[in-house]
């Protein structure tokens, strides 16, 4: 009888470990859909910038702006910043253009792919902004 109660104890591990392993793979699954959400929407925006070419440097925007006027790349950054938001979880972007080196950053909340064990207060902040992941994309028009 003492067999099989620890068998079933040694099972039962054994099968928490595996539920700890899917639950592990559905987290990095969800950051790499995420990442590559970013990626396409990097794309986008630059496909965008390279098709209205003479207008690229309207196309600076900073996180927490969106433009407002009627200009082809105001509505291009407008779409492209609907789009970050609703793709991403707090999804924002920025673009910087230095001549023909034109740099995007798009940042979200990555929290759900982020294990924080033992978090103390005196950590918080670390864990506020390890939360955010960005992705930066540099292209030449």
């Amino acid at each position: 009888m003492l067999e099989v109660l620890i068998a079933l104890l040694v099972l039962s591990v054994g099968l928490l470990g595996l539920a700890g392993l899917q639950y592990s793979g559905l987290k990095s699954n969800r950051s790499a859909y995420l990442r590559s959400q970013a990626s396409i929407l990097a794309s986008q925006i630059t496909d965008s910038m390279r098709t209205n070419r003479a207008n690229a440097a309207s196309y600076v925007v900073g996180f927490g702006s969106t433009p407002t006027g009627t200009t082809l790349a105001d509505q291009d950054l407008q779409e492209w910043k609907t789009n970050l938001a609703n793709s991403l979880p707090a999804g924002d972007g920025k673009i910087a253009v230095t001549g023909n080196l034109v740099t995007v950053t798009i940042q979200w909340d990555d929290s759900g792919a982020i294990t924080y064990l033992g978090t103390t207060s005196a950590t918080s902040a670390a864990v506020a902004s390890a939360k955010t992941t960005q992705l930066t994309v540099q292209m030449q028009l």
